[in-house]
């Protein structure tokens, strides 16, 4: 049975877990509203995961710092210490740094998505969101998680943010400006896939602005420079004659 604080009823957070799991994932979710406490609690377990409920952010951190937790599911805006605090406090332990976050919040606005993102958030989901995906985006952080721990994690893999112009490599994360996002998302649409600068200014200009081919080698220029921050040099490949391509990284 969930308990959670509401109005004037006192907080209380607990433990529930999925006894038919042999291979379960510890989460904490940190989330002061109860319907979205229990929708997550719900489908995170119905997905195999044992998990634990915070309401309150001075609990969290308690719970954070006697635990060792997978992930931790957080919301932003909390009675006592906020997301935000239990992110940066996360984030500087030498213990804890590595435990994956997910942001869940209504605070949805790019700004604010940035802002946690640069502070260490690993992935970032705005409310309402679907079940569906919350799951499938806490799966693919346990799964990156462990593929670190066991020595399996490649270096050369980037994503993108589907929502702020944000490239990802681990850890690590670079805000692009907004054409240097939508260039490398098209590029990675179709790697190993050749575009002509004149598609390359169709689709990410568009038809109706006016703009020099030129302008596609300095944003490549100005998007291999970011992405060189992330270890990432060989990224964009340029085919002479022909236009650019985004590289599949090796195994």
């Amino acid at each position: 049975m969930l308990e959670l604080a509401h109005g004037s009823f006192q907080y209380r957070d607990l433990m529930t877990e999925n006894p038919n799991t042999a291979s379960s994932a510890d989460i904490l979710i940190v989330e002061d509203e109860v319907p979205i406490a229990r929708l997550m609690n719900l489908h995170l377990q119905a997905a195999g995961y044992s998990t634990r409920i915070c309401a309150d952010g001075d609990l969290a951190l308690a719970a954070l710092r006697d635990g060792n937790w997978r992930l931790v599911v957080l919301d932003r805006m909390l009675p006592g210490a906020n997301g935000m605090k239990i992110l940066r406090w996360l984030k500087a332990s030498s213990s804890k740094a590595h435990t994956p976050v997910l942001m869940v919040t209504a605070l949805g606005m790019p700004s604010e998505r940035v802002q946690g993102l640069n502070d260490g958030a690993d992935d970032y989901l705005p409310k309402p969101f679907e079940p569906d995906e919350l799951v499938a985006r806490a799966r693919a952080l346990l799964r990156r998680s462990r593929l670190v721990e066991t020595g399996r994690a490649t270096p050369d893999c980037i994503r993108l943010d589907p929502d702020v112009p944000v490239v990802f490599e681990g850890n690590q994360r670079i805000e692009l400006r907004p054409m240097e996002y939508k260039l490398l998302k098209l590029l990675m649409d179709k790697p190993g896939k050749t575009r002509s600068r004149d598609y390359l200014l169709d689709h990410v200009w568009g038809h109706e602005v006016f703009v020099e081919e030129r302008t596609v080698d300095v944003t490549v220029k100005r998007l291999r420079k970011a992405l060189k921050e992330l270890g990432r040099k060989k990224c964009i490949e340029t085919v002479r004659g022909m236009g650019y391509r985004f590289v599949m990284p090796e195994d």
